[in-house]
């Protein structure tokens, strides 16, 4: 299995980088998060921590990051925030995608959307800012309520949530040769039927209890705290893990990155 993960490891430092490729870093294989929490959970049976692949998704809000301490302490990978609606991008992106890569960081881009904007509009937005670099992992759609947004708090039907979309989902899946994961929350996933989007993994956020027991739904990433501490950031972070074995994240990595 080590030499597995060895060499996955070295075909993501081989391909990953800036706007394409960067130079490598260390080659050894990433190690048992050493994470701790500013606000615990007390976890009552399947706790994150019995899942041994751990990573992070961040924003400009976690200012600049220590890649390569981050990766030493068991970041595995990252979901960087690269674009918003039709017209934000996030300022820290393009720092944190080439760093994560020069890292050795599997590193993922993910949109937030935004429910007062065409879905065509927005995947065309995330084309223009996400290059299509080797070894990224797939990109990914935020779906959430906007309720706290100064500009839409618009909250649209079930079946336009879904139709919207699946037409972003579509339009990216075209250009980036990947079929994207669906970010999403409790809330969210139950009012719009969520699980009706077939065919596409899901990435799903739960702080309070196992995403088993909150969804019945399968997943390939929970989020579990918004207030994790990783050494080599400053403040706090949202951790997440994979939902499956070394191997299973080898395996997977093998058969979904670009």
């Amino acid at each position: 299995m080590k030499i597995r993960l060895m060499f996955v490891a070295l075909l993501a430092l081989a391909l990953a980088g800036c706007s394409g490729r960067s130079a490598a870093p260390p080659s050894t294989p990433v190690m048992a998060p050493n994470f701790s929490d500013a606000d615990p959970h007390p976890w009552q049976g399947r706790a994150p921590q019995r899942y041994p692949v751990h990573g992070i998704d961040i924003s400009r809000w976690q200012s600049d990051i220590d890649w390569p301490t981050a990766r030493a302490n068991g970041v595995s990978f990252a979901f960087i925030k690269a674009t918003e609606g039709g017209d934000l991008a996030d300022p820290a992106f393009r720092t944190n995608w080439e760093a994560a890569g020069r890292a050795g960081v599997p590193r993922g881009a993910y949109h937030f959307f935004y429910w007062c904007r065409p879905a065509a509009e927005q995947a065309r937005w995330f084309i223009a800012n996400v290059p299509r670099s080797p070894g990224a992992l797939p990109p990914v759609l935020d779906l959430e309520w906007t309720p706290f947004s100064p500009t839409c708090t618009r909250r649209p039907p079930a079946a336009e949530v879904r139709a919207e979309a699946q037409i972003f989902l579509s339009l990216i899946e075209r250009h980036y040769g990947q079929r994207p994961l669906i970010y999403t929350t409790v809330d969210f996933f139950d009012e719009n039927d969520m699980a009706r989007m077939s065919g596409h993994a899901f990435w799903l956020r739960s702080v309070a209890a196992h995403p088993d027991d909150r969804y019945n739904h399968p997943w390939t990433f929970w989020q579990y705290t918004s207030t994790g501490l990783v050494p080599g950031i400053r403040g706090k972070t949202d951790i997440n893990v994979f939902a499956g074995s070394r191997q299973a994240w080898a395996d997977w990595l093998a058969a979904h990155m670009r």
